[in-house]
């Protein structure tokens, strides 16, 4: 194994190519320290929001019983109960993360992220037509809810595509996805019964609560396929935010690499979806906190990713805790915050005459 070290280009620090028999990975030292940290933060959040609820378990106790030492009623309460909602937390917010570094860097746009490109809503209205029409369980819902983001996702591409998907063009047509998926999302609420209505409305919110290993295994199956596909493409992903002309000239195949990595993201996106309900902003704002505390270009995917588990579970942590004997559900608080930095974030785009 050797390493090489550079500056980096465009970077705020030096930047490591370790090469392991054949294979050189890029790696910067800052984004590698921020990843640790955020890595142990979410350990530090998953471990009290297992300790809390109707019967705390002190924290100690916690990591205990997640090595295998805890009492029988530590583990069932641990195991059994609080675990799943916490490993769906972690998963959800880092497929959030990783897909929406993705769009944002597709487009070449902040603002490119499946919240305002329709993929979300797209997943939104799968689940309503099982709901609503067919009266579905919630294996059905979940999968509604996939078919109607990859589908959305196929869409979006193909209206977008003229002799390649260029980012403007597919932020537009995006965001009048979402328009026409809202106003479907609208129609079909006003044709459900009250039950349905309700258990509907429920579902859109976004919500952790009731989650338990059915919902883990598919999610991690997937991410562990899709996160470790993304991240191979890194590399090219990073040349392709210099442009379409540099990317070819740097010998990279853009419009086959754009096509994986808006699929791998589609996916990601809408299987997260399927598993919470529509969590709003995580994966609009991940990408940008990420790049803020690397201050590193690119999309700085693995960042992003552990950002956005950071952030839904802090999230979780604030509707389950902040509020006394009454929780919010999960999505309540990310659109909040989401929505405070999106103005924020188009304060800063007009400023910097982006927009």
């Amino acid at each position: 194994m050797k390493a090489a070290k550079n500056t980096g280009r465009g970077g705020t620090g030096p930047v490591k190519a370790v090469r392991v028999g054949g294979l050189s990975v890029r790696v910067e030292p800052r984004a590698a320290a921020v990843v640790l940290v955020l890595a142990v933060v979410a350990f530090a959040v998953g471990v009290v929001l297992i300790g809390s609820g109707d019967f705390d378990i002190p924290p100690g106790d916690v990591v205990a019983t997640l090595f295998g030492q805890g009492t029988f009623q530590q583990e069932f309460i641990v195991t059994d109960l609080r675990l799943p909602r916490i490993l769906v937390a972690l998963l959800v917010g880092a497929a959030l993360g990783t897909g929406g570094a993705v769009f944002q860097s597709v487009s070449r746009n902040p603002l490119g992220s499946p919240d305002m490109l329709g993929f979300t809503q797209g997943a939104a209205v799968g689940a309503l037509v099982v709901i609503v029409l067919f009266h579905g369980g919630a294996g059905a819902v979940a999968a509604g809810a996939v078919v109607g983001g990859v589908a959305t996702g196929a869409a979006v591409y193909l209206l977008a595509w003229k002799r390649g998907v260029h980012g403007f063009r597919l932020v537009l047509v995006g965001i009048g996805a979402t328009a026409m998926l809202s106003a479907a999302v609208n129609y079909l609420m006003t044709k459900a019964a009250l039950v349905d209505a309700t258990r509907a409305m429920l579902w859109m919110t976004g919500t952790l609560d009731g989650r338990d290993w059915a919902q883990v295994w598919p999610l991690l199956a997937v991410s562990a396929v899709l996160i470790p596909l993304v991240l191979t493409q890194g590399r090219a992903l990073r040349m392709m935010e210099m442009g379409d002309d540099a990317a070819y000239a740097l010998g990279v195949r853009v419009e086959r690499v754009r096509l994986v990595l808006i699929v791998a993201a589609v996916l990601l996106v809408a299987v997260a979806t399927a598993a919470a309900g529509p969590i709003a902003f995580v994966a609009l704002s991940a990408p940008q906190v990420a790049r803020r505390l690397t201050r590193s270009p690119g999309p700085n995917l693995l960042p992003a990713a552990f950002t956005g588990a950071v952030l839904l579970m802090g999230a979780d942590w604030v509707a389950t805790q902040a509020f006394g004997d009454r929780q919010l559900p999960v999505g309540v608080v990310t659109a909040v915050i989401g929505g405070c930095y999106l103005l924020g974030l188009l304060v800063t785009e007009r400023r910097a005459g982006r927009i």
